[in-house]
């Protein structure tokens, strides 16, 4: 730093006013862990600008005093990005919760314009009020923010109809490292005038700059939707499964969750009000969801033959359809409980996957068997969006066995883990990014020319190394 951090403190105080700059411990605690309690940090302030002008401002002052900043959205990341280092006490947390603003809808070209600090459940609601639908459907809609969702490249349930973050969005508004705004607010489809920027900042965790606005697409509103649990023996028949229902519905199918028993007993123990839908327990259950824009079909009906086609095949051994939306919610509950139930569980060693959809079953039998060997009774809990090839694939120690002794052993079960998805062709990563909980590992399963493109974009974009340092990638410098 070229100045001392109060006469810093001082001039952003001054841009955003005394009352939205945090330095006493307890106000700036909630900001200094992460939504699992596994990283915590330390920093010099936390700082909460109103609009981009403001954000502009202080991200300048930061670089002229090289001051490193943590952007952060709702706190909701599950890999340490939105969580300054330990040793980060002269890093500022840029909080962009106050820009809250839906700035513009245009229900004709199907677009809504939005501030960073909004969040998913605030832009759900703007979208439905006008009779849209914008998609991305994540458990934490009512905390996590749609800066977060975009430096994150959220997945959610919904993927398999309507894509993941990268899908949805068309143009952003980027403060850069030094404190220049990128306006690329664009609600176009078509626009073929040179590298597309935008997609430098999605997934890249803060690194690059700090998302302030995005122009995000929408869609019609279903005008029905269906929804079933589904008992199947294996992986492999919900596969089979998926299959049959994406030649009998086409895109009719906007969610397909895979998940096991394990995972069905945590909720049902931990989490109050849940229970199982089916009276005979089943090692694995699929939750499939089917949605329907057009009037005159009915999607109900077109799941329970469906249904009733899967079971005659032996694809499935039985299936409840909810006949109301309480009873969906319900089902839902099951599958939007997973984080909170493991979190109330205990340590786990948590693995965010995926692979191709055709070698789910492989995969799940190698790195079940292996895992067995390895440490024989740890307990596998694996649910994920099957229908994309996104697997949650966690790990909780064997029945008496310390949780500490149990963490320790964490690099071995991700050896493990990610050498199989490796040889599946698959990613270490699917929807959580990297954040500190991978920084390292990445190191050994990206293709080096990769990794050094990725460096040289970090180098190009943030020659100082202020955004968001200890994130994302190792010796980027």
């Amino acid at each position: 730093m070229t100045e001392s951090g109060g006469g810093l403190l001082d001039r952003i105080a001054a841009v955003v006013g005394s009352n939205h700059v945090l330095t006493d411990s307890a106000e700036m605690s909630p900001h200094l862990v992460d939504y699992r309690g596994n990283y915590t940090g330390r920093a010099l302030a936390v700082v909460k600008p109103a609009d981009t002008q403001e954000v502009a401002a202080v991200v300048k002052l930061c670089f002229e005093s090289g001051v490193p900043i943590v952007p952060q959205g709702g706190n909701t990341g599950l890999c340490g990005g939105a969580t300054p280092l330990p040793d980060g006490q002269s890093s500022l947390v840029v909080s962009l919760s106050r820009l809250n603003r839906i700035r513009a809808l245009d229900a004709v070209n199907d677009t809504i314009c939005v501030e960073a600090g909004c969040t998913l459940a605030a832009v759900q609601e703007a979208a439905a009020a006008a009779g849209r639908l914008f998609p991305l459907s994540l458990a934490s809609g009512g905390s996590c923010e749609i800066g977060g969702n975009l430096s994150t490249n959220a997945g959610g349930v919904q993927v398999l109809r309507y894509g993941n973050m990268r899908e949805l969005s068309l143009g952003l508004e980027v403060v850069l490292p030094d404190g220049r705004v990128w306006n690329g607010l664009r609600g176009l489809r078509k626009d073929n005038t040179g590298y597309d920027l935008k997609q430098l900042f999605i997934g890249a965790e803060g690194t690059l700059g700090i998302i302030t606005a995005a122009v995000l697409k929408l869609f019609p509103s279903p005008k029905s939707r269906a929804t079933a649990w589904v008992n199947v023996s294996s992986p492999a028949a919900a596969i089979a499964l998926f299959t049959r229902f994406r030649a009998a519905c086409g895109d009719r199918v906007s969610a397909f969750e895979l998940i096991g028993r394990a995972l069905l007993e945590l909720v049902s123990g931990h989490m109050p009000g849940c229970r199982e839908p089916l009276p005979a327990p089943s090692d694995w259950s699929v939750l499939v969801e089917l949605t329907e824009t057009a009037n005159d079909v009915a999607v109900a009906s077109l799941l329970e033959q469906t249904l009733d086609a899967a079971i005659r095949a032996g694809e499935a051994s039985d299936a409840t359809v909810a006949a109301t939306q309480s009873q969906a919610d319900a089902l839902w509950a099951l599958r939007e409980n997973a984080n909170e139930a493991q979190k109330r569980e205990g340590f786990s060693i948590k693995h965010d996957i995926s692979v191709p959809v055709s070698r789910i079953p492989e995969f799940m039998t190698c790195a079940d068997a292996a895992l067995c060997a390895w440490l024989p009774g740890v307990r596998i809990v694996a649910f994920g969006h099957i229908g994309d090839g996104n697997l949650h694939y966690n790990l909780f120690p064997p029945p008496g066995e310390n949780e500490a002794t149990f963490a320790t052993r964490a690099s071995e079960a991700n050896r493990i883990v990610y050498d199989l998805v490796t040889e599946q062709e698959g990613s270490i990563s699917a929807e959580h990014g990297l954040g500190q909980l991978k920084r390292e590992v990445i190191c050994h399963y990206k293709d080096v020319v990769e990794l050094e493109l990725m460096r040289t974009i970090k180098r190009a974009f943030d020659p100082h190394g202020l955004m968001n340092p200890g994130k994302m990638l190792q010796d980027a410098q």
